[in-house]
């Protein structure tokens, strides 16, 4: 649940205009100047045409800069020449190269369709930590510190566990439909991907939290913007952040990565309820991250949840204990 995160950060800078919705982010990220889009995402990477547009940071916000995950086959030229970059979508504290050699690998290669065009999964929140990186001239990680988790109190939350504190970081495990059994991924003999610097902190996977800290994350945007007397955003910041921001057209290419059948809508950094078809009404949003927790806002019935486990998610549709999770809160409603 990184990306609502790094999203917030973003947004408190174009809020103090240091950064624009829809200004190019060619100056900050030269590296995706003067693109060429494939003709066909599935086609030969010499088969382009020149970009219509520069990308923009709404680009990024709402996953439209036109890299991600794709549904293509892994014959597809695009999808190999993502993946011996090193630059694919992978799994969260996965190795990647630093910021700049990121983006330069990036760089190399066409977009899959026209910016603005189509929704395509995280790759926006990754390259938007670049470009707030560059923006604000420190590392991501203090930069959120400053933005976003400093103001809220959110002292445990971060790219790295403090070695004193990594006895408090559970063990994460996923299934292994081979085994039939749960396998640890991450922390199984006391070691941690989270106790070490990464070379590339990834603004839409890689934070460490806790369930206070987010929370009181949570509570903010909630708050319009505040809580407990600190003001981080603006309240009609918060209502175009969590606006859906895709036409039916990218929603309907989105697939199953937007997961449940009402959450199909996306914003800048979170997932937003269009269509009343379980018990959240439309206007909820928040975001599942693929590590096991539920995060969602419902502003009509100012409503908060979040829920931690250490069991990787298996797919894009959350499994029956989110589900229960939420049905459980809803029912709590009284009135």
């Amino acid at each position: 649940m990184s990306k609502p995160v790094t999203a917030v950060a973003a947004l408190t800078l174009v809020e103090e205009c240091v950064l624009r919705l829809d200004d190019p982010v060619d100056d900050l990220l030269p590296e995706l100047a003067d693109r060429r889009v494939l003709r066909r995402p599935d086609g030969a990477l010499d088969d382009t045409e020149p970009a219509a547009r520069p990308i923009t940071l709404r680009d990024l916000l709402t996953f439209r800069l036109g890299h991600g995950l794709a549904m293509l086959p892994p014959t597809a030229p695009i999808v190999g020449a993502l993946a011996e970059r090193g630059v694919n979508v992978r799994a969260p504290r996965a190795d990647q190269p630093e910021p700049d050699e990121f983006l330069r690998r990036l760089g190399e290669l066409p977009l899959l369709h026209q910016p603005g065009a189509g929704w395509l999964y995280h790759t926006g929140s990754a390259v938007l930590g670049v470009l707030l990186a560059r923006a604000c001239g420190r590392p991501l990680g203090e930069v959120l510190r400053e933005r976003v988790l400093d103001p809220l109190g959110m002292r445990d939350t971060g790219f790295v566990v403090p070695a004193d504190q990594l006895h408090r970081l559970p063990v994460e495990y996923l299934y292994d439909p081979a085994g039939g059994r749960l396998v640890p991924y991450d922390g199984a003999t006391g070691d941690s991907a989270w106790a070490r610097p990464a070379a590339f902190p990834d603004g839409g996977a890689d934070l460490v939290s806790t369930l206070d800290d987010y929370l009181a994350f949570a509570r903010m945007l909630l708050g319009g913007g505040s809580h407990r007397g600190v003001r981080v955003l603006s309240r009609p910041t918060v209502e175009l952040m969590t606006t859906d921001q895709l036409t039916p057209a990218q929603l309907a290419a989105s697939g199953p990565l937007l997961g449940r059948e009402d959450l199909t809508g996306w914003g800048f950094g979170v997932s937003v309820t269009t269509a009343r078809t379980g018990l959240a009404a439309p206007g909820r949003y928040g975001w599942d991250g693929g590590l096991g927790t539920v995060w969602f806002n419902d502003p009509a019935e100012r409503l908060t949840g979040v829920l931690l486990t250490q069991r990787m998610f298996e797919s894009a549709t959350p499994p029956a204990i989110a589900r229960d999770f939420e049905t459980a809160a809803y029912q709590a409603l009284a009135g």
